[in-house]
């Protein structure tokens, strides 16, 4: 799986099929997170979202892992061109997740539509993985695709997924073929939900989990 090929159109693709609201889902929680000291992005893609971090908490440590060598040198020269004092605490890792083993431990993880790519047993794994390098008390933010409730836009929103699966399955080489919630996956590796928002009548959602109890806020 890798999205070297639609790296340089990313955020274009983006922006046409969805506007903001996937970077809206990205970034609703960091103004509300204690400011962490070291955290781990697995598939950060351009760096919108580490650049938006690095924003609100520049010099801390960051691991980001990508198997898009395109996409992870977009997120350093975004890095170097807006946050510059802040490269040199940034590492990138260009790795596939399934065979990467974190260096160290975290209190704050991040998988931003990233989890949707995968089959439910490399889910599971891979959460299983970065679960195991969180340290007691850490934060997983997590924004993906959601199937809404109300029928309109739950058929509405299987249309638009069935197309982006075929897409970026002809395109990127996903291995997954449908969408699968990641959430019982994180709560099975002793994540409790903190806070959700939808977004797009329901079709993207962003949630926040802390590695023990939790409060809907």
């Amino acid at each position: 799986m890798s999205f070297d090929q639609i790296a340089p159109w990313y955020r274009l693709l983006e922006t046409v099929a969805f506007g903001g609201a996937l970077q809206r889902a990205r970034v609703c929680w960091l103004g509300r997170i204690p400011r962490p000291n070291r955290v781990l992005i697995a598939g950060e893609g351009n760096g919108r979202f580490l650049c938006e971090l690095l924003r609100l908490h520049p010099r801390i440590d960051i691991d980001c892992v990508d198997a898009s060598a395109r996409m992870l040198e977009l997120a350093r020269a975004r890095v170097r061109k807006f946050h510059p004092a802040s490269l040199r605490q940034v590492r990138f890792f260009h790795q596939d997740i399934s065979n990467f083993q974190p260096p160290d431990f975290y209190d704050l993880l991040v998988t931003h539509f990233f989890l949707d790519c995968f089959l439910p047993k490399q889910i599971e794994a891979i959460v299983a993985r970065l679960a195991s390098a969180a340290r007691p008390g850490a934060i997983w933010l997590l924004a993906d695709f959601a199937i809404p409730r109300r029928a309109f836009a739950r058929i509405r929103a299987r249309i638009w997924l069935r197309l982006m699966y075929t897409f970026f399955r002809i395109s990127a080489a996903i291995p997954a073929h449908d969408l699968v919630d990641p959430s019982r996956f994180a709560q099975n590796n002793s994540f409790t939900l903190g806070a959700r928002k939808l977004f797009r009548s329901g079709m993207l959602k962003s949630e926040w989990y802390s590695k023990g109890t939790g409060e809907i806020v």
